[in-house]
């Protein structure tokens, strides 16, 4: 780890659609808002050498580069991915993390591959079966968000990996946001008990009786973004739809709100006469602030960016990584998954 700054991530520059054309900006942008921060820049040196003359940055001692002679296609299987590219920008970003040189990783690239491969190489932290994808979506209070997990890392969960999943976004709310005692709910298909799942209704049981975990009880998929809870927890492929149902419709609300303001001259002049407010409205919505699922239960941090972000989305991803290392959040949910399985 560099000893000249107390703060080091590696990045999977080569990761995600656009690879270095996003990943590079956001790395500037990131190191220009935090004089502590160092980057490690993991991919193919002649090409990110290139990019950083051009933006004048080849000098900077705040980035340095680590050389990789392969990439994990976006469509690459995961086992492939961990067995046949050792040397892939993903995996020496992993690598790093794992020989402590790095405090924590940012990729955009393979979310399978960048599963497999943190699980692999970081292994994971006692007590816990399972990593989990997390992150913050907005709620109807613009101050505040909810986490939610898993946002797709696990098909299926059963009730022993609820139970450390509520665990752990209870940490990650706790530590990032600053949240004392956040409420933790599970998402199901009615908010009665008798609604759901055998798994999920002895999962709800597990939390119930946890003194260290603030368990609200069930919330519907309406729910998710009212603000009644903190943490909201499900399996991946509920998360991963739930997600992706939320993105869209927030892009078609966007659409159409435009659509109506050009189409009339008083409905463009009240456009213009709201502009603040408007803007203001659709910059809580943006998809780009919120990006950045952390894979958390594992010894180490990884941050994993949508593949098609942009170059501030990814600077978000960096953030939320940077976050998460200054809170020691791995260590944070040792103890707490330690706590709660003594009891």
């Amino acid at each position: 780890m560099n000893s000249d700054f107390n703060l080091t991530i590696s990045l999977d520059i080569m990761g995600g659609d656009k690879g270095p054309l996003i990943t590079i900006p956001a790395a500037i942008m990131a190191i220009e808002k935090m004089p502590n921060l160092h980057l490690i820049l993991c991919g193919d040196e002649f090409f990110i050498a290139q990019e950083l003359t051009k933006l004048h940055q080849k000098d900077n001692p705040q980035l340095s580069i680590c050389h990789s002679t392969e990439t994990v296609a976006m469509d690459e299987l995961p086992a492939s991915a961990l067995k046949n590219k050792k040397d892939s920008s993903m995996r020496k970003a992993i690598d790093l993390v794992k020989s402590n040189k790095s405090q924590a990783c940012v990729s955009a690239g393979n979310t399978g591959a960048l599963f497999a491969t943190a699980h692999y190489v970081l292994k994971m932290l006692p007590g816990v079966e399972r990593p989990a994808l997390i992150s913050a979506l907005p709620t109807h209070d613009e101050n505040k968000h909810v986490f939610m997990l898993d946002l797709g890392a696990n098909v299926f969960c059963d009730s022993n990996v609820l139970y450390q999943f509520a665990i752990m976004g209870s940490v990650l709310a706790e530590e990032v946001d600053g949240i004392e005692s956040p409420k933790v709910a599970l998402l199901n298909m009615g908010t009665e008990n008798i609604k759901g799942s055998d798994h999920i209704k002895y999962t709800a049981a597990q939390l119930t009786n946890n003194p260290h975990i603030n368990y609200i009880g069930f919330v519907e998929g309406n729910d998710i973004l009212s603000n009644k809870a903190d943490v909201i927890v499900c399996d991946g492929f509920v998360g991963n739809v739930a997600l992706k149902t939320c993105e869209g419709v927030a892009l078609m609300v966007y659409s159409k709100f435009k659509t109506v303001l050009s189409k009339r001259l008083l409905t463009r002049l009240l456009g213009k006469f709201f502009a603040s407010t408007i803007k203001k409205l659709f910059k809580s919505l943006n998809p780009d602030q919120y990006n950045g699922a952390s894979l958390i239960g594992l010894r180490g941090i990884v941050v994993k960016s949508h593949g098609n972000a942009s170059s501030l989305a990814f600077l978000a991803a960096i953030m939320e990584a940077a976050r998460e290392v200054e809170r020691q959040v791995p260590d944070k949910i040792k103890k707490k998954l330690e706590q709660s399985l003594a009891d």
